[in-house]
């Protein structure tokens, strides 16, 4: 079917006019947004690739050791030139006399111990006759394969038993199973499940006890094997690890002494026999390094109110390269091109940092002075506060606030908290007012901690003791905030007592 093309004449061309709003992120806003969101370690790490891809960039250790180098360097050269204007051709003046103890006291190693010899025939101090003060700590893994190297192994069985190490978790279980370690082992040497677990049972008698192990059941039973067969309630305790572990675990020492046709004193004896074992005997081996939080602002208290300060070792001390500043004017063509636009993105990210370390002194004193009866009376004093009060405190927005609460630190009298810490949704009180998630938590830690162990509280006397302070809230609230603390329940508790 033919069809007529549409009739343009009639259409005649015009100009629209339509207004709208669009934000536009600079690429100065984005970095500073992006370094605000930054933790100490994170921020570390950033402006230090920055500063390999930017020659005007330098942080203070590196101009420091360069003027040190410029200072050691004029020193050795006044030396040298001390020496040779006051010598009279005697080689010998500037040597040490060992013999006569001419500065041996000024040295820092002690040559009490048997050392026969420095290792060289100079008698210098050579830096590879000496053991490192700090060695690395011995692994889980190294601790076993030197036990192994001492075992009467075959080859077959060595190569089996290391295996076997490798596949070890940092706590000395052999999580991923024997499945695995048949699937690592060399497809020539064909060897069989059993085979395997001969090799992880003897591997489990290694020290420390109870590695190699599947599961706690497998670990702690091992462990108790390995007592002498005449130690008291050893027996009951076997027994309770391979067949009602789960009840130990929840402490009902009642329950178990009718399960297992015993005195609830000897349970409760082989009880304590079982929690004396090692659940995780590779974690006194482990080498991973505790990590430990640096605060990037502290709460100090001035006379009668609180004063908040930076921490200046959490503030990156990053600055411009003078040297290479100078370099611009003298610079031609795209080389100084170059280098003006590294100067401007040097500036623009000192400016950042500028107003992160503004922004994060702002945050921290807002909070303070909402907080300021946390830092006097404890956690039941602390009071609700949302990102939102503190963003219309400071003049900014709820986002930027949640960016700079964010793995950012402060330290006070009681402690060192993220920010975030101290924000919390409130729960009505009788009075109008309202009480802080937090305050509520500490308040039933400590009815909890105060209670009658024969009869502790359940969630609904809980809830009635906080009704009675004014403080209204349901029981479940109660069950929410106890989980959230890994309080137990009531009866738990009880039990354990």
């Amino acid at each position: 079917m033919y069809s007529h093309p549409p009739d343009l004449a009639g259409m005649k061309p015009a100009l629209q006019f339509r207004l709208h709003q669009q934000l536009t992120l600079t690429p100065q806003l984005q970095q500073a947004i992006r370094l605000l969101q930054l933790s100490q370690l994170e921020l570390e790490a950033e402006l230090r690739q920055i500063a390999e891809s930017n020659p005007l960039l330098e942080f203070a250790e590196e101009i420091e050791d360069d003027e040190a180098e410029d200072t050691s360097a004029a020193e050795s050269a006044y030396q040298v030139a001390g020496k040779t204007a006051g010598s009279d051709g005697d080689s010998d003046e500037g040597t040490m006399d060992w013999a006569d103890g001419g500065g041996a006291a000024e040295s820092p190693i002690d040559f009490s111990s048997n050392h026969s010899s420095l290792g060289n025939s100079s008698g210098s101090r050579g830096d590879d006759d000496f053991e490192p003060q700090n060695a690395a700590p011995e692994t889980l893994q190294q601790h076993l394969l030197w036990q192994l190297n001492l075992a009467s192994f075959n080859p077959r069985e060595h190569l089996i038993a290391t295996v076997l190490i490798d596949a070890l978790n940092p706590a000395g279980y052999l999580a991923e199973g024997i499945d695995a370690v048949l699937a690592a082992l060399p497809s020539d040497l064909n060897a069989s499940r059993d085979e395997v677990e001969a090799v992880r049972c003897q591997l489990q008698g290694f020290d420390p006890a109870g590695v190699g192990s599947v599961d706690l059941r497998d670990c702690l039973r091992v462990q108790l094997q390995q007592f002498d067969p005449d130690t008291p309630h050893r027996d009951l305790a076997l027994r309770i690890v391979d067949e009602e572990l789960e009840l130990l675990a929840r402490n009902d020492i009642a329950k178990l002494a009718r399960r297992l046709h015993a005195s609830t004193d000897e349970v409760a004896e082989a009880a304590v026999l079982i929690r004396s074992l090692d659940p995780r005997p590779g974690a006194a081996l482990d080498t991973t390094p505790v990590e430990y939080v640096a605060p990037d602002a502290y709460a100090i208290r001035d006379g009668s109110r609180w004063r908040v300060s930076l921490n200046p070792d959490s503030q990156p001390r990053l600055g411009l390269n003078q040297h290479y500043c100078g370099l611009i004017a003298k610079a031609r063509g795209e080389d100084a091109s170059w280098m003006r636009g590294q100067l401007q993105e040097a500036r623009w990210l000192l400016k950042s940092l500028e107003s992160r370390a503004e922004t994060l002194l702002k945050v921290a004193e807002a909070i303070v002075r909402r907080q300021s009866a946390f830092l006097d009376y404890g956690p039941e004093a602390m009071h609700p506060l949302v990102l939102r009060e503190v963003a219309e405190e400071v003049g900014m927005h709820e986002s930027t606030i949640s960016r700079v609460t964010t793995r950012k630190y402060l330290h006070t009298p009681r402690g060192t908290f993220e920010l975030k810490y101290f924000f919390s949704s409130g729960v009505s009180t009788e009075d109008g007012g309202s009480a802080s998630a937090t305050a509520i938590q500490a308040m039933l830690r400590k009815l909890i901690s105060a209670e009658d162990p024969r009869k502790p509280l359940s969630d609904q006397a809980i809830a009635e003791e906080l009704q009675a302070k004014g403080i209204q809230v349901a029981r479940r609230t109660v069950a929410k905030y106890r989980e959230g603390l890994r309080i137990p329940t009531s009866s738990e508790r009880q039990r354990a007592s």
